[in-house]
């Protein structure tokens, strides 16, 4: 995110290393995620700025699980919040991504941890075992050494007989999730420089769509959008864009008149 915001912005990008974004919740299950993600981001970007007494910040937060409309595929659901306090601005963008290594299972010997190992992108991706599915009687996190994870393995095996093997989706242990992130940071400055044509105030976006495209050969409106509408957060000014996907019909394939 930082060579992206820094030469974008002229800005300087810093880590505070003493911010426990944990707080608000843990991939791992040992604290609940209260908040939904936005919000989740919100919070994690204004304590981290109180702390440091900044007036800029950006955060991220990311959901893994199915994804919302391909059936059967796996997604990374990655927020990003940019918050200004000096303009009072918030500008927020989302990047959705079937990119990702997201995966876990129980494990019953060495060669089967070791073919997930392979099959996950380990060791540059790395791994979580941990006793049993949503049990942190014994978890062990960032690993990503072979002789780590037979040793971590061979531990909690001796103990309790049951290994839980899953990826670690903490974006410093998972550079396809630090992919996603860089596209959504790409989207982010691209919202931040768009700018409202009244007042100028950054992050000028869309706020919702029209559905309506005619088609093509019954000139009745579908589903497919018309028009976006776009809408300053500041100073309310509206704009409406017509055609948004550079087409001004729609095919009569996905007309509910043509082909109900």
């Amino acid at each position: 995110m930082a060579p992206i915001l820094e030469k974008a912005l002229g800005v300087k990008c810093f880590v505070d290393e003493n911010f426990d974004s944990d707080v608000l919740g843990t991939f791992t299950g040992e604290i609940n995620r209260e908040l939904d993600p936005i919000a989740t981001a919100r919070e994690k970007c204004l304590l981290a700025m109180k702390a440091n007494h900044c007036d800029l910040g950006v955060a991220s937060e990311g959901s893994f699980g199915p994804h919302p409309s391909l059936f059967f595929m796996g997604a990374d659901d990655e927020f990003l919040v940019f918050i200004d306090l000096a303009n009072h601005i918030e500008i927020v963008v989302r990047e959705l991504s079937t990119e990702t290594n997201f995966n876990a299972k129980p494990i019953e010997n060495k060669k089967e941890l070791l073919l997930f190992a392979e099959q996950v992108g380990f060791p540059s991706h790395g791994l979580i075992l941990r006793n049993a599915k949503n049990d942190n009687a014994a978890i062990f996190k960032g690993i990503t050494d072979v002789n780590n994870l037979i040793e971590t393995y061979d531990l909690i095996m001796s103990k309790y007989k049951t290994v839980y093997a899953e990826t670690d989706m903490r974006a410093l242990y998972n550079p396809s999730r630090m992919k996603v992130i860089e596209s959504a940071t790409k989207k982010l400055v691209v919202k931040i420089n768009s700018q409202c044509p009244q007042c100028k105030t950054p992050g000028f976006d869309v706020k919702k769509s029209k559905k309506g495209l005619k088609c093509s050969l019954c000139g009745s409106p579908t589903d497919t959008t018309l028009s976006h509408i776009y809408v300053c957060q500041k100073c309310a000014f509206e704009k409406e864009e017509w055609y948004p996907n550079q087409k001004t019909t729609e095919d009569p394939t996905y007309c509910n008149y043509c082909n109900p």
